[in-house]
């Protein structure tokens, strides 16, 4: 329920006519953008349940890994097997499986037996759920969206994300005090209804399979074999592999600065939970900003510079936050909302890079192990972080991350396969002979 490649990798060549394209897509984007706010009032009417019951901070660690366990560990396989089966078919799969689910969970609310277990089953099924049906769907958009569009509608997408993150948590507390937990497991089997019933007449197109032999002929495969393609893929395009592993380090170095902001405001800038509230409201705030400007600009004709340059805004925002005097809440503010839009001028056009340079029957493949990659960087950088800012204090995170994230970039320009990765796509892999 969350949320995008041809015999060429351009989009273009195969989007539907653009008095034809709009309608059919956005119908399919609306109906997915309600699914995504049911999902995010689940996710908060479940965590506060769990809170709720047990008062327990490991109970609430175990939640959060289990959701992101099967997106990490079952992501590339995944991948294999939407770039070999049909992509509308696993996204209803997908959200019909989550429905049906989250059905059983308010069984078992209904009749006063439910458990943390019980939530945890079901929080891994989402997240299973989800390693189909997200790279489903970033697939299958650059064949349906003309490829001059897809920055902007990356924008639009981050902008949607932003808005979710603010709304959901009033919403939700809102609906709580209103519903029991039942009701609120409703409505998201009711949102999800309206993200499968689309999908139920529109059709998507799935990319003609380019596989290649080492004598050049076209041959059927296994799924081990297009596992192995996936990687070879990667292996053998150093623009995308640098990109890859630049965004995992970026990754590694600026999620913590998420998670250790409640400290930053407590003990450095004496502030207290209001003080953390507009900070991620304003973080939301920027999102939504940078997505409209993302939406209506579009970014530089070579999106790199512009995805590069919202990273160097990141790390200056990280930095800067790092930096902030005691008495510096208000310059807190400017700095989360900052890092707000800067998140989204890195992170739309980088999607649209891997849509529109990625062959399209190797998105499936390659999206999946781009995500897995990201998400294990999570748990990994949290481990470290966490003791590393005990025993040198709470700014050191957000001041070496800040310069390590301007530095990397800096030298990401100087690095010509990725500088030129949507001029150098990838080739067919040879299969090698069973």
């Amino acid at each position: 329920m969350k949320q995008q490649p041809l015999p060429t990798s351009n989009a273009t060549e195969t989007a539907p006519p653009s008095n034809r394209w709009a309608v059919k897509f956005f119908t399919l984007w609306s109906g997915q953008a309600i699914s995504l706010v049911g999902s995010a009032l689940v996710q908060f009417a479940l965590v506060w349940w769990l809170t709720s019951q047990t008062g327990s901070a490991t109970v609430l660690a175990t939640a959060s890994l289990v959701a992101l366990l099967p997106n990490i560990v079952l992501g590339p396989f995944a991948g294999a097997l939407v770039d070999r089966w049909n992509r509308r078919l696993i996204m209803i799969f997908a959200d019909a499986s989550i429905a049906l689910a989250t059905f059983g969970l308010l069984l078992l609310f209904a009749l006063g037996k439910a458990q943390p277990w019980h939530v945890y089953a079901i929080m891994a099924i989402r997240s299973l759920g989800s390693a189909f049906h997200a790279p489903a769907m970033t697939a299958s958009t650059s064949l349906m969206v003309p490829q001059s569009f897809l920055t902007r509608l990356a924008g639009m997408n981050q902008t949607l994300h932003g808005a979710v993150n603010i709304l959901a948590p009033p919403l939700g507390a809102l609906l709580l005090s209103r519903l029991p937990t039942t009701g609120i497991l409703a409505i998201d089997i009711v949102t999800a209804i309206t993200a499968i019933v689309p999908l139920a007449f529109i059709a998507i197109p799935n990319p003609p399979r380019q596989v290649a032999q080492a004598d050049g002929s076209q041959a059927q495969t296994s799924y081990w074999q297009d596992l192995g393609a996936g990687f070879r893929y990667v292996r053998h395009w150093p623009g995308l592999l640098g990109l890859i592993l630049l965004a995992m380090m970026l990754n590694f170095l600026l999620v913590p600065a998420s998670s250790l902001l409640p400290l930053l405001i407590t003990r450095e800038l004496r502030g207290g939970p209001p003080e953390l509230a507009w900070a991620e409201t304003l973080l939301g705030v920027g999102t939504i900003l940078g997505g409209i400007l993302l939406s209506a600009w579009g970014g530089f004709r070579r999106k790199i510079i512009t995805s590069l340059i919202g990273v160097i805004g990141l790390g200056i925002g990280i930095l800067v936050t790092g930096l902030l005097p005691a008495q510096g809440l208000r310059l807190l503010y400017l700095a989360y909302l900052w890092i707000g839009i800067a998140s989204v001028i890195a992170n739309g056009p980088l999607t649209a890079i891997f849509q529109s340079t990625i062959l399209p029957d190797m998105q499936g493949r390659v999206l999946s192990l781009i995500g897995a990659g990201a998400t294990a960087m999570m748990p990994l950088s949290l481990l470290i972080a966490g003791p590393l800012s005990d025993a040198l204090g709470m700014r050191t995170w957000y001041v070496g991350g800040g310069i390590a994230c301007i530095l990397v970039t800096l030298i990401a320009f100087f690095i010509r396969p990725i500088m030129h990765i949507e001029q150098n796509q990838q080739q067919p892999i040879a299969t090698p002979e069973s």
